[in-house]
């Protein structure tokens, strides 16, 4: 299964990367029904931290932020898996699909982590440029008043509405 299918069906819900169990059912290629059966039966293998059912606020909001395509019943909440819930997965699903997605799914939570910690210098680089950013705005509009405010005491100190005027000249009382 490639990396990249696996990481978009992880999401961030309670500031955690969670899988939903409808998801992983489908990666494990078993109803829904008999993946949350299997994991009932070992529920001892599956604190809070390792997993937990979303709220009705958390699920509404999810399931508003991208198609479902599951065909999930609308009275049963998911439940969400966390990196170590997925990994005691291994111990309770025993097929051999079952290891080989899981050792998938392992590897692309090893993968996205990697690229968070790649990439957060760049993301660093690019807070510390807004911040410098913002101020220069600040600085340009300040410039652009004081030259407003030069341009303003030139045209005053020239009185431009004394002076003669130059070129063509009609007769005019």
């Amino acid at each position: 299964m490639n990396i990249q299918t696996i990481q978009n069906k992880i999401y961030e819900v309670r500031s955690q990367k969670v899988m939903l169990d409808f998801d992983l059912a489908e990666l494990y290629q078993v109803e829904t029904r008999v993946f949350n059966q299997a994991v009932k039966r070992n529920i001892n293998s599956f604190p809070e931290d390792f997993m937990f059912r979303l709220t009705a606020e958390e699920w509404t909001f999810m399931s508003s932020q991208f198609v479902m395509t599951s065909k999930r019943p609308k009275s049963a909440l998911p439940y969400a898996f966390t990196e170590h819930g997925v990994t005691m997965l291994a111990s309770v699903l025993k097929s051999d699909i079952a290891r080989k997605m899981n050792i998938a799914i392992v590897r692309a939570f090893i993968a996205m982590r990697k690229m968070i910690v790649e990439h957060k210098d760049i993301i660093d680089q690019m807070k510390k440029l807004e911040e410098r950013l913002g101020t220069h705005d600040v600085q340009l509009k300040q410039l652009y008043q004081a030259i407003a405010q030069l341009l303003d005491n030139k045209a005053k100190q020239q009185n431009w509405d004394k002076r003669e005027r130059i070129g063509f000249k009609t007769k005019e009382k």
